[in-house]
């Protein structure tokens, strides 16, 4: 027989998780899937779990998934070179065709793993009901095609989807004022879907375990801080690179009404459970000023 200090252990973690799963219960999470834990097949199926059993306990998800990787593999495949200005990609008319077949058949896939788990779940894209309205970006003045800065989030689709108990997978692809198609990053798809939606939370899987003061010292590492705490870091020119829109998108959805943000290494097994269910968490939750914590909660 199993040792009785492991059966009650696993009782512990239960208990541990009740009061999580009573203050989130049908509040409305959106989570940001990209990076390795999209191309690796096991952490692929670890979030694809997580996320389902967050349905079942009674969240409402939302996934909204970036595809960069395969869409970078697709036009090579066609002899194209993936080009980048300022870390968004140059999108001609033929590359935009790649993105949007390539990120629709990441949709359907993720939609098949959580049907493969009995939950239904609907693979849309921005264009599809009206979700996701753009104008043309310019990166520094410069044209670099098809690429969509969100002027405007419309969330009946997902509402209805959510009302009639699926899980909505969305693409990062919207429609401009005359129909035209336009990539969108999906960091900030999640962000104003997020805003737009009023979801209790937003969370980004990256390839870090969050945020650092120091990225080279790991003891600098922070559990938590405020949206204040988050502007000061940025303002203070301490968080660089492609962490910078990231956190900005952070303190933009808590100012938009997003009670709280999560930034997770989606490379560790089951870590978005981990962060919502457990008093310790493994990544970094950024939160509104006044906010204040659950008994234990970081």
């Amino acid at each position: 027989m199993q040792d009785m200090q492991e059966i009650l252990k696993k009782a512990e973690v239960l208990i541990e998780a009740l009061p999580y799963i009573q203050r989130f219960n049908r509040k409305i999470i959106v989570v940001k899937y990209g990076g390795s834990a999209m191309v690796d097949p096991e952490l692929q199926k670890n979030v694809i779990k997580d996320v389902t059993l967050l349905k079942l306990v009674g969240f409402k998800p939302i996934i909204v998934h970036g595809g960069g990787k395969e869409i970078s593999r697709w036009v090579s495949k066609v002899g194209k070179e993936a080009e980048f200005v300022n870390g968004l990609r140059v999108t001609d008319a033929e590359t935009m065709e790649i993105a949007e077949m390539v990120l629709g058949r990441v949709g359907k896939d993720l939609a098949r793993m959580v049907g493969e788990l009995g939950v239904r779940a609907v693979s849309i894209s921005g264009k599809d009901g009206g979700l996701l309205k753009v104008e043309k970006k310019y990166s520094d003045g410069k044209d670099i095609g098809f690429v969509g800065n969100i002027t405007e989030v419309d969330p009946k689709v997902l509402y209805d989807l959510l009302d009639n108990d699926f899980l909505p997978i969305v693409s990062p692809i919207g429609l401009d004022d005359e129909f035209n198609t336009y990539n969108i990053n999906a960091d900030d798809a999640a962000c104003a879907i997020a805003k737009a939606i009023g979801a209790d939370k937003l969370v980004f899987l990256t390839d870090i375990e969050g945020l650092y003061r120091d990225i080279n010292d790991k003891s600098s590492f922070i559990g938590r801080l405020t949206a204040s705490e988050a502007d000061e870091l940025i303002s203070g020119g301490i968080i660089g690179g492609g962490m910078l829109p990231k956190l900005g998108n952070c303190t933009s959805a808590i100012k938009g009404g997003v009670s709280r943000v999560h930034i997770l290494d989606g490379r560790v097994p089951h870590c978005l459970l981990l962060e919502i269910f457990t008093r310790d968490g493994v990544g970094t939750a950024i939160v509104a000023d006044d906010d204040t914590l659950m008994n234990g909660e970081h």
